[in-house]
């Protein structure tokens, strides 16, 4: 593991709810480059609420850095809430296009590689497909090993998106098992 002056570095996954409106993005961008803490991963989407915005974060450091990111995260005006993401409690999936060679013969076995995957071809060139799988980071990546002998012209991935399994909902708080509403 690598060692961070205040500890072990960990990877870390933070769901985040804020205001949709101009300049939220740079504002929480900018406050990580402002405390030199550096973004993995980034995606941000509209929510089934008019006006709010989900935004999935990864970082890597140590506890230190996560409980830092957090407070400063906190003091921003349009952050609504802030969640630590348990990756053992969490779905985390990305989407990558992945645009490979395919002349002739070799087009069947990009394919069969793709369909390996359950990927889908989204794109037919003359000699090229593009292939769209969405998985685990794990599941991407074995993906585009298996897909490189062909020549990968061109990839672009999503980074992380995450949500938490079961009942629990971003920014609404759990109702206990033996309240009023459950008797």
């Amino acid at each position: 593991m690598l060692m961070a002056l205040g500890g072990v570095m960990q990877r870390y996954v933070l769901s985040v709810l804020v205001e949709n409106h101009a300049g939220v993005l740079s504002r929480v961008s900018g406050l990580f480059s402002r405390r030199g803490y550096n973004i993995d991963s980034l995606t941000v989407g509209v929510t089934s609420h008019p006006g709010q915005s989900r935004m999935t974060i990864v970082v890597q450091g140590d506890d230190h850095t996560l409980n830092q990111i957090i407070k400063q995260l906190s003091k921003l005006e349009e952050v609504i809430t802030i969640e630590h993401c348990d990756t053992s409690a969490t779905v985390l999936r990305e989407t990558a296009l992945i645009k490979v060679s395919a002349p002739g013969e070799s087009r069947i076995g990009v394919i069969e590689t793709a369909n390996i995957f359950r990927a889908h071809v989204v794109d037919v060139g003359f000699d090229t497909l593009i292939i769209e799988a969405t998985g685990s980071e794990d599941k991407i990546a074995s993906l585009i090993r298996l897909l490189e002998p062909f020549g990968i012209r061109e990839l672009v991935r999503t980074g992380l998106t995450a949500m938490d399994r079961g009942g629990k909902l971003l920014g609404v708080p759990e109702k206990p098992a033996d309240s009023a509403e459950s008797k």
